[in-house]
C-alpha cells in the first residue's frame, strides 16, 4: 500500500461516479447550508479512515503530556461545542480514554493527526498527559486527511470546509478531481472557493464565527462586488455589521449591495432601514433603527442597570412629555 495518502485517495476514487450521475436523484431544496455531499465522499472518507488505521499499526503506543501536543496546522475547524466537549471529558473521567489520539514528533512538540476533541477533553479536566500513538505522517498526509477527516461533519461550516480544501488543494492533480473525491461537482467546490473573493474585514469575522455565512451567500457576494466594484465594497462595509448582529439576513446581502452600489447612495437593508448598532464594551447592548415608520431604540434585557435605564427614562423626559400606561 503507497505511503503517500494522495495515491490512495486517488486509486480509491477512480472510479467514483461523477456528480452528474446523481442528477435528478431526490432533488431537494438546498438550504444556505451550500454545497451537498455525494456519495462520493464516503469512499474518500473511507480511504482516509483506512490510511490513519495503516500509520497506526505502525505507531508507537505511548503516553504524553497533554501540553506537549499543538493541532493539526491544517485543520479547517474553528469551533468545539463546549457541550460536547464537557460530555466528552466527564466520560473520559470516569470510564478513561477508549482510542488513543493519533500525534506525529515534530522538533520538541507533537502535532495531532487525529483526536483533537479528545485532546481538547482532557485539557478540560486538567489530565496531565494523554494515550497517543505516535506516527510518522508527512505534510501531505496531514493536509488531506485534515479535509477528508472533516468534511463529513454536519456542524462544521462552509466556511471551515473552504479552509480544509485550500490547505489539501495541493494535494490532488486538478480541481476535478478533488471535486470527485468529496463527492460534489465543480460549481459547488467553487461555491467553496468564492470565500477567498471576500474582503479581508469579512473574513476575519468569519475566523471568528464561521457560520456567519454559507457558501452560497458568499459566492452570491462575491459576484455582486466584482460587478459593483468600489460601491460594492463599501456598501458591504455598512451591511456587514447587520449581518453579524442578526439584523440582516446573508441572503439579502448581495441584492441589497448591489442595489445601494447602483443608486451611489449610503448602505441601508433591502427595506431602507439604516440601524446602528450600540455597545456595552464589546458585547451588543442594543440599536437603534431608522425607517420610514419612525426611529426605534431597542435594549436586549440585563444590558441596563436599573439606574441606566432610570437616567435614560429622565434624559428623554426632558426631552418629550412621557406619560405612565
Amino acid at each position: 500500500m503507497s505511503n503517500n495518502i494522495r495515491e490512495q485517495l486517488m486509486a480509491k476514487t477512480a472510479n467514483l461516479p461523477k456528480p452528474a450521475d446523481f442528477q435528478g436523484e431526490n432533488k431537494k431544496d438546498r438550504t444556505n447550508r451550500g454545497p451537498q455531499t455525494m456519495p462520493g465522499i464516503t469512499s474518500a472518507l473511507a480511504a482516509a479512515q483506512l490510511r490513519i488505521q495503516e500509520l497506526e499499526a505502525r505507531g508507537v503506543d505511548t503516553e504524553i503530556p497533554v501540553d506537549a501536543i499543538v493541532p493539526n496546522p491544517w485543520q479547517p475547524r474553528r469551533q468545539f461545542s463546549e457541550a460536547k466537549l464537557s460530555e466528552l471529558a466527564r466520560s473520559i473521567g470516569e470510564v478513561g480514554l477508549l482510542q488513543a489520539v493519533t500525534v506525529r514528533r515534530v522538533g520538541e512538540s507533537y502535532q495531532l493527526v487525529a483526536g483533537e476533541r479528545r485532546w481538547r477533553a482532557h485539557k478540560l479536566i486538567n489530565k496531565a498527559t494523554v494515550r497517543a500513538v505516535v506516527i510518522e505522517c508527512t505534510d501531505q498526509d496531514m493536509a488531506a486527511l485534515a479535509l477528508m477527516e472533516n468534511v463529513t461533519r454536519d456542524d462544521l461550516s462552509d466556511y471551515e470546509i473552504a479552509i480544509a480544501i485550500r490547505r489539501a488543494e495541493s494535494e490532488f492533480p486538478n480541481r476535478t478531481r478533488l471535486a470527485e473525491a468529496m463527492g460534489i461537482s465543480r460549481s459547488d467546490l467553487y461555491r467553496f472557493l468564492a470565500y477567498d473573493a471576500l474582503p479581508d474585514f469579512v473574513k476575519r469575522d468569519l475566523d471568528l464565527n464561521p457560520s456567519v455565512l454559507g457558501a452560497s451567500s458568499a459566492q452570491d457576494i462575491a459576484n455582486a462586488l466584482k460587478k459593483s466594484g468600489e460601491q460594492g465594497l463599501k456598501a458591504l462595509q455598512e451591511l456587514w455589521p447587520q449581518v453579524l448582529s442578526g439584523d440582516l439576513v446573508q441572503t439579502k446581502v448581495a441584492a441589497s449591495l448591489s442595489a445601494q452600489a447602483s443608486r451611489g447612495e449610503s448602505a441601508t437593508d433591502a427595506g431602507g432601514r439604516s440601524i446602528l448598532k450600540i455597545f456595552a464594551g464589546k458585547v451588543q447592548a442594543g440599536s437603534i433603527t431608522k425607517d420610514v415608520k419612525g426611529l426605534t431604540f431597542k435594549f436586549k434585557a440585563g444590558v441596563m442597570t436599573e439606574e441606566q435605564e432610570n437616567q435614560l427614562r429622565e434624559h428623554i423626559g426632558k426631552m418629550f412629555s412621557i406619560q405612565s400606561e
